[in-house]
């Protein structure tokens, strides 16, 4: 069980490295499908880097991440493979992670990042007026379908390839 949070702690800090990498680095668009489309809207094509290879470290530190998060997937796969996993314990840990990552994100990236510390505002500045717009939970629906659906059905699909592999 202390593996499987450690898994789940390594995987929210890589997806925070992702983000923070993709929104204050490489400052495209396209990052920003899950954003409410009164957003979407209004954000400019960003041309200018903020510095010099901007871009390029933005791009490796976001390989860096999904590398991070390949390793948290082949870990928890590995030593429940190691230590005799069936189907149900392979679940709860996949099942385990996703839900801590999907907890923290709910409360760090949508309640702290978006909606009291300004971090997309500061690099998106003509969001600003769309955010106030928004109460925190502006998309408690797609959480939860996430959490409740897909994040179980993953889990899942995750546990029945881990038993294959025992």
């Amino acid at each position: 069980m202390l593996l499987t949070l450690f898994l789940a702690i390594m995987l929210c800090a890589a997806i925070t490295w992702m983000l923070v990498s993709a929104v204050a680095f490489v400052q495209k668009e396209e990052f920003f499908s899950s954003a409410p489309k009164a957003a979407r809207d209004v954000i400019l094509p960003r041309e200018q880097e903020p510095f010099r290879d901007a871009r390029v470290l933005g791009w490796l530190l976001m390989g860096f991440s999904l590398l991070a998060i390949a390793g948290v997937i082949v870990i928890a796969a590995w030593d429940g493979v190691r230590c005799g996993y069936g189907f149900s314990r392979f679940f709860a840990r996949f099942l385990t992670i996703l839900t801590i990552y999907k907890l923290y994100d709910m409360t760090f990236f949508d309640y702290y990042l978006l909606m009291r510390a300004g971090f997309f505002q500061f690099y998106y500045p003509e969001v600003g007026a769309v955010y106030p717009l928004k109460k925190y939970g502006y998309n408690l629906r797609s959480q939860l379908l996430k959490l409740l659906v897909v994040f179980p059905a993953a889990s899942a699909l995750a546990a029945w390839a881990c038993t294959l592999l025992a």
